[in-house]
């Protein structure tokens, strides 16, 4: 028998528990850095395909325990400007990158168009901005922001109110308590490319803190979006559902 056939034998022949199960060297952030907010998009309707997407059983961010340790270290500086941080994304299950592919993929009509308002459904995965897989899956990837220290929650997500596009305006836009970026997070359009010109000088300022923050602790960015980092090399891509602790086998 061939080795491939043999694991997947194994895989299928374990229990569904373990097959779940988070991996031992991932942990939650807010164990690490509990001074890092969380607003965990894709466990809520708050998102381009306006639906909570599969294997977010609970809004919390995971991420392996390196990533989550140097994260740690740049809000410990930040701390210093007076700034903290948000995440918006963290480990992703693969279920969930699928789940945005075949979205991207259906000629359904459907999503909230806030998040893509000049790029047709159609054409967002050719352009880079879904994929079919992420480093989120590795847990080395995170999507997150500034804000200010100790700032109030923004106010709740109210999915029947009529938000301006990613591209407006902060004060037009779906409530965020963020320091003003330029666009909303997972904005799909040119100007969330993290060195976009249509950017004002201090929504520039604000990515470059960012950017310079995440990069003195080795993250790397994505050009095409300003909230995307990435550190280290994937060890593997994962599938398990994220649950709060309390449920977590």
């Amino acid at each position: 028998m061939r080795l491939s056939a043999l694991l997947a034998l194994l895989l299928l022949a374990a229990p569904a528990g373990a097959r779940e199960a988070m991996p031992k060297d991932f942990v939650y952030l807010r164990a690490v850095a509990p001074a890092i907010a969380q607003e965990i998009r894709y466990a809520t309707s708050d998102n381009f395909t306006a639906r909570p997407l599969p294997g977010y059983e609970a809004p919390e961010c995971l991420l392996r325990r390196d990533v989550a340790e140097a994260l740690a270290k740049v809000a410990q500086d930040l701390a210093a400007q007076h700034l903290a941080l948000k995440t918006y994304d963290c480990y992703r299950p693969q279920r969930a990158s699928r789940a945005m592919w075949r979205w991207s993929q259906s000629g359904e009509r459907g999503g909230d168009k806030r998040f893509y308002p000049n790029v047709p459904k159609s054409e967002l995965f050719a352009r880079g901005y879904i994929a079919s897989r992420s480093r989120h899956s590795a847990g080395t990837a995170v999507d997150l922001t500034l804000i200010a220290q100790a700032a109030p929650p923004a106010a709740p997500f109210d999915p029947h109110a009529h938000y301006a596009p990613c591209t407006a305006p902060a004060d037009k836009r779906a409530p965020d308590n963020s320091l003003d970026m330029g666009t909303g997070f997972d904005c799909l359009d040119a100007k969330s490319y993290t060195r976009s010109g249509a950017a004002s000088p201090e929504q520039r300022r604000a990515r470059a803190t960012l950017k310079a923050a995440m990069s003195a602790r080795g993250f790397r960015n994505y050009f095409r979006e300003w909230w995307h980092y990435e550190f280290g090399a994937p060890r593997g891509y994962y599938d398990f559902p994220i649950r709060s602790p309390s449920t977590s086998p």
